[in-house]
């Protein structure tokens, strides 16, 4: 399918302040990470229900990011990114009044709903901007996830020692006003829009089958893991996935597209992806709270929670700067290497940190190289699933893949919390976690990427996808003729310029531009604003369209044997179609 793209002068900001806005929701995933152990007393609850105030975050951001990709769909992207900010500003402010830890949880839930930013974002920047700068402003937006969450712990650390904790989420409130001010500003709407209706159903199953799952995560230490309750729950999550399953597979336009799964790549992929999700949450969990317990306790390293911070943020500045390294990597090896070798980085800072807790400078380095692993890994998820799919399914393979990596971090969030509430000592009515339960909790993640690295080495490599992709175009079992006369339909890009009236333009000139920038052909429309072009080979294009009295725009055309075509809502509008 040809994605518009709009014109240079219009997408200068659009990169920087969508992945500004990645930041801003991501910071509420860490946002209260510097407190987490003062939670329980905070709230007056006991350390597993505090786990919530925490899990109902990462919860709601799992369950936000199709929803928010299926409106934005519909009634548009930057509409719906809007919209997802400012229900994080209303979540940022009931918090910021409220002791009570249901209103809290229901607040802190608000806060997470703007994860869906992430994927709408994404979205933005594949139908704006020019095949050439997506990829690398996609593993930017990619990579904001763990860049907000680990600059977000030395600011949280800073506020938190200096003022009343409920400060933290009024100057999230803040950022929140911000990136909506920017985005009005900067980011231009998308005009493509998809046909079809929402999927009720299917976002209240996917959300319940979700709390089904955690829930009992959460709470089967208090309540046995062999209990009744925790077992039913199990069971009740199990029966409502499948069927919400079976029902999205039934739809026309369902919520989350799990047709793309089917495929050995994207299945894969997706997967590795909640490993990388566990892995990137647990040394959130952990390292802060080992810096701030007191040296009494022989393993503590009574660091403050400014300090604690300052330690931890080596995580996401890393994650930062792997953006460009993993371009180059990429473009070299391909992203299943980068993958895999962002996962081995992940285990051995992992390893590491099983005998690297004695010290605050250790801590950083466990942060440096942990972060250098996941900004790898993440970055590398986009670009396999584009490689993997359709490019009419792009929106809905990476809104699943952010999906699966939503899911890993709720997933990494309830299972340590669990590990390091029952492993905790008990001293004078308050909890204080082992070392024991942090060396568990580092076993845990290790161990999940090992499991994801085990996954990606079954992906196929950079030889193989391309091999795959060339047999696609050729469909499965055709006859030699058949095979010509595709390759024949293949030779040109025919369609017609249109005004914003919808009235043909002619004379317009029509060039296309090979994925390298050179002109592989020019044509100039009839009168009745058609053209047809000669194209060299199949792959990736750009057509360009000029004529007097209108803005230029820009196509991205793909070969690969269908027929479509896409009216974009411009000053100048080019129609294309494969014939």
């Amino acid at each position: 399918m040809s994605i518009p793209t709009t014109t240079t002068r219009r997408t200068g900001g659009v990169v920087p302040v969508l992945a500004f806005s990645g930041i801003v929701v991501a910071v509420m995933q860490t946002l209260l990470v510097p407190v987490i152990k003062d939670l329980p007393e905070l709230l007056s609850t006991a350390p597993s229900n505090a786990t919530w105030v925490m899990t109902a975050t990462l919860l709601a951001g799992a369950v936000s990011t199709p929803i928010m990709g299926r409106l934005g769909d519909l009634a548009g992207k930057r509409r719906m990114l809007l919209t997802s900010l400012a229900i994080m500003v209303v979540g940022s402010l009931i918090c910021g009044f409220t002791d009570n830890l249901l209103v809290m949880i229901a607040g802190r839930a608000l806060q997470g709903f703007a994860m869906g930013a992430i994927p709408l974002g994404i979205g933005l920047m594949r139908d704006m901007l020019p095949p050439e700068k997506l990829g690398s402003a996609m593993a930017l937006m990619s990579s904001s996830i763990g860049v907000g969450g680990g600059l977000a712990l030395p600011l949280a650390a800073l506020v938190a020692q200096h003022a009343d904790w409920h400060m933290l989420f009024f100057g999230a409130a803040a950022l929140g006003v911000v990136s909506m001010a920017l985005t009005l500003t900067f980011v231009p709407e998308s005009p493509l829009r998809a046909k079809g209706t929402f999927d009720i159903a299917g976002a209240l199953g996917l959300s319940l089958g979700l709390v089904l799952f955690l829930l009992p995560i959460t709470k089967g230490s208090d309540w046995g893991w062999s209990s009744g309750t925790t077992l039913g729950l199990f069971a009740a999550a199990l029966v409502v996935l499948l069927g919400w399953g079976v029902m999205e597979l039934r739809l026309k336009a369902p919520l989350v597209d799990l047709r793309t799964t089917a495929r050995r790549e994207v299945l894969l992929t997706n997967l590795a992806s909640i490993m990388v999700g566990v892995a990137f949450y647990a040394i959130s969990l952990v390292l802060p709270q080992l810096l701030q317990l007191p040296s009494a306790t022989g393993y503590g390293l009574g660091q403050s929670m400014v300090v604690a911070g300052l330690c931890v943020a080596p995580l996401g500045l890393t994650m930062m700067f792997t953006a460009p390294v993993y371009a180059r990597l990429s473009a070299r090896f391909g992203p299943k290497v980068t993958l895999i070798l962002g996962m081995l980085i992940i285990a051995i800072g992992y390893g590491a940190g099983l005998g690297l807790m004695s010290a605050a400078w250790q801590t950083i380095v466990i942060a440096v190289v942990v972060g250098a692993g996941i900004g790898l890994a993440y970055s590398s998820l986009p670009a396999l699933i584009i490689g993997a799919v359709d490019r009419s399914e792009t929106g809905a393979a990476n809104g699943l893949n952010t999906l699966m990596r939503s899911i890993g971090t709720s997933v990494s969030s309830a299972v340590i919390g669990m590990v390091l509430a029952n492993t905790a000592d008990h001293v004078g009515g308050a909890a204080i976690p082992t070392m024991h339960g942090f060396r568990v909790s580092f076993l845990i993640a290790t161990a999940a990427v090992a499991v994801g690295v085990l996954l990606a080495l079954f992906l196929p490599g950079r030889r193989a996808a391309v091999a795959q992709q060339e047999v696609q175009l050729r469909a499965s079992s055709e006859e030699d003729a058949n095979l010509e006369r595709a390759e024949e339909a293949l030779a040109h890009f025919r369609g017609q310029v249109l005004d914003p009236a919808g009235l043909p333009v002619s004379h317009a000139k029509v060039t296309l531009i090979d994925r390298r920038g050179r002109q592989a052909g020019a044509a100039l429309t009839d009168g009745e604003g058609r053209y047809a072009l000669d194209v060299p080979s199949g792959g990736s294009y750009v057509l360009a369209a000029t004529a007097p009295g209108h803005a230029p725009h820009a196509t991205a055309a793909t070969h690969h044997g269908e027929s479509h075509g896409v009216d974009v809502d411009l000053a100048l509008k080019a129609v294309a179609e494969r014939v």
